[in-house]
């Protein structure tokens, strides 16, 4: 827990970089412009695997199909996970124009 003096010289310091380095802020805060793509090879491989997972399933390969499924699922889950939505803050975080 800080002290009222500390979170006063805290405060001062967030408005002063706010002041300084709004840019800065921005990307920290994650009101970037530029928005996180997710990479057309990661979704183009996921799809290919899963095709392939289906082709070894109709063949009758049923182990492989298994492997090449789970392998597909495990690129969609590193896909979701990297390029999830935005943090929510915790609600005791300072106000953004404070």
């Amino acid at each position: 827990m800080l002290s009222k003096e500390d979170n006063r010289r805290l405060a001062q310091l967030e408005r002063q970089l706010r002041r300084d380095d709004p840019d800065f802020c921005a990307r920290m805060a994650g009101n970037h412009a530029s928005r996180r793509r997710v990479p057309v090879s990661l979704i183009l491989a996921a799809t290919v695997v899963w095709a392939v997972a289906l082709i070894l399933a109709v063949i009758g390969w049923w182990a492989a199909a298994i492997v090449s499924g789970v392998w597909a699922l495990v690129i969609m889950v590193a896909i979701a996970y990297r390029f999830r939505g935005p943090k929510i803050t915790a609600p005791d975080t300072l106000p953004p124009n404070w």
